[in-house]
């Protein structure tokens, strides 16, 4: 009886083609990370500074409420007006510096849009805890 053996099979895995895959894909995620900019605020973080005087002038106050009004010193203010209101500020005085105290549940695009309007003017701004 003439049987054929059967050739086995071999279960062993190519592993050079995988690592190629791996590093293309590795240099892909490379190149394509270092294009992403990222969106978001610059903030000054508590530390060591160059300006060792503390400021004499009292900071504005910037109130945000639950429903997303804003207070400007105590007093009601658009947000368009609140805007406004900085944009003059700065003009005159150059070193403007505003203290933003948000209510404990003010949606934070309220507070991300004040910080935003100080970013833009080049304003000071400190960001309390919810009240």
């Amino acid at each position: 009886m003439g049987m054929k053996k059967r050739s086995k099979v071999n279960a062993e895995i190519n592993m050079s083609s995988l690592t190629d895959i791996i590093f293309l894909l590795l240099i892909f995620f490379m190149l394509t990370s270092s294009m992403v900019i990222p969106n978001a605020l610059n903030l000054k973080l508590p530390g060591n500074s160059k300006n060792t005087s503390p400021s004499k002038e009292t900071p504005t106050k910037i109130t945000i409420a639950r429903a997303g009004t804003y207070f400007l010193n105590g007093n009601k203010i658009s947000k368009s007006g609140l805007e406004k209101r900085i944009r003059e500020l700065k003009k005159a005085n150059n070193k403007l510096s505003v203290v933003i105290t948000p209510d404990d549940n003010c949606p934070n695009e309220h507070v991300v849009a004040v910080m935003d309007m100080a970013y833009r003017y080049q304003v000071g701004a400190i960001l309390t805890d919810p009240k």
